[in-house]
């Protein structure tokens, strides 16, 4: 038998943040998230954030591995939210791929500043 790979667990999980999206507030937590808007998502993958930098520096494995768990799933409802998936990301580390990333921050800065020149 062979191992799902994380990229079906991230799609899957995609796609039960859509089916939910449209969903009762009353009845789901994702539901409820969506129905908050905007600034209600971006305030949980904050606290999440937070949490799991707080996990980190307790060096608490188990605790760190739950609240990432609870980072990612909050950033893909944000995702979700925003009209991306989580291929979209998977395409941009694998575009990142063997780039060091100081040299993935240097191509960064100089997008910014064409972008801003041709603004």
């Amino acid at each position: 038998m062979t191992q799902p790979s994380s990229n079906d667990t991230l799609a899957r999980l995609a796609e039960v943040i859509e089916t939910r999206r449209g969903g009762d507030p009353e009845k789901s937590y994702v539901a409820r998230l969506f129905h908050k808007g905007t600034d209600a998502i971006l305030k949980k993958v904050g606290e999440e954030a937070t949490e799991t930098v707080m996990a980190a520096k307790d060096g608490d494995a188990q605790k760190i591995v739950y609240e990432v768990a609870d980072l990612w799933f909050h950033s893909m409802i944000a995702l979700a939210h925003f009209g991306l998936k989580p291929e979209d990301v998977l395409a941009e580390l694998e575009r990142r791929e063997g780039l060091s990333g100081l040299e993935e921050f240097a191509r960064r800065k100089l997008r910014e500043r064409e972008n801003s020149e041709g603004a």
